[in-house]
């Protein structure tokens, strides 16, 4: 019996922590200043551990940015990749999909050493908490990161064309809006595409509208056919339901679900109806999966 209570004890406690920073998406930006990077094995362009000075240590998923998947060991990271890929153009690069896709991952390994080099000396990180979610072993939070010489990753990263303009944007520590963070991570892929810089130097410019209104087509009739995943019974909070999770719902994909995050908070569920893409009748298919406590 006490070891049973020791195990419940622990999954309360897990389970508060990941509630209490899905809450704070709200809350101010803390400053984490002299930060170091953990090196690991899974780590990505946009998602890594980090240790603050106090010795806590939390996995970071950047605002903003986007960076190829490259440990790839699901179906959901491989159709991750594969939108990436058309995003970028690039599906049809080296004349065969086992080649195009061989280079995407490349370009994450890519992304991954260019953050271990950008964080080889100490710099700042900025969190409200916010629940990124992530695969069980490492829940990720949302934080925007300055290098020791003041320079903002995220923009780095889509600079150098190792990551797309995508994701969720939120004020930043200097007082940037939302808006304005993410039209000034537009104007930055922008100019890596023009210089072809990373992914942008493998991208078929004929192709590309027609990957990307594929991709588009394709998410949208997986939403639209796509029936709740949810558990029997199981009812998520708008307000805190991390990104997979809200995917789980139905006629919500991956775009859709960062707008909610970004939307946050609804004081009633009818308030879903101002997120961009959510009509009336994707709202009615999602209330019996939703509650606001």
């Amino acid at each position: 019996m006490p070891r049973i209570f020791h195990v419940i004890l622990r999954t309360l406690a897990a389970a508060a922590l990941l509630t209490a920073g899905a809450a704070a998406a709200d809350q101010e930006l803390q400053e984490f200043k002299n930060c170091r990077l953990v090196a690991t094995v899974w780590a990505d362009g946009d998602s890594f551990e980090i240790e603050t000075t106090a010795g806590n240590h939390h996995t970071i998923r950047l605002y903003g940015a986007d960076c190829f998947e490259w440990h790839v060991t699901d179906e959901t990271d491989a159709r991750r990749l594969r939108a990436q890929r058309r995003y970028f153009g690039m599906t049809g690069f080296g004349g065969s999909p086992e080649k195009s896709i061989q280079a995407a991952k490349d370009l994450g390994e890519a992304a991954a050493k260019e953050v271990a080099k950008a964080l080889a000396q100490p710099f700042t990180v900025h969190t409200a908490f916010a629940d990124a979610m992530g695969d069980g072993r490492h829940p990720r939070i949302y934080a925007f990161v300055t290098t020791g010489d003041d320079g903002d990753l995220a923009g780095m990263l889509v600079r150098a064309g190792l990551a797309r303009a995508y994701g969720v944007y939120r004020e930043t520590p200097g007082g940037k809006s939302k808006s304005d963070y993410q039209a000034a991570l537009q104007d930055l892929e922008l100019q890596a595409a023009k210089r072809g810089a990373g992914g942008w130097a493998k991208t078929d410019w004929d192709s590309l509208p027609g990957e990307r209104k594929l991709e588009r087509d394709e998410s949208a009739e997986l939403e639209l056919a796509t029936s709740t995943k949810l558990p029997a019974g199981r009812k998520i909070n708008p307000n805190t339901a991390a990104r997979d999770e809200l995917m789980q719902l139905p006629g919500i994909g991956e775009t859709t679900a960062n707008r909610i995050i970004e939307a946050r908070p609804f004081k009633s569920l009818d308030d879903l109806r101002r997120v961009d893409g959510i009509g009336p009748k994707t709202l009615e298919r999602m209330k019996p999966h939703l509650t606001l406590p």
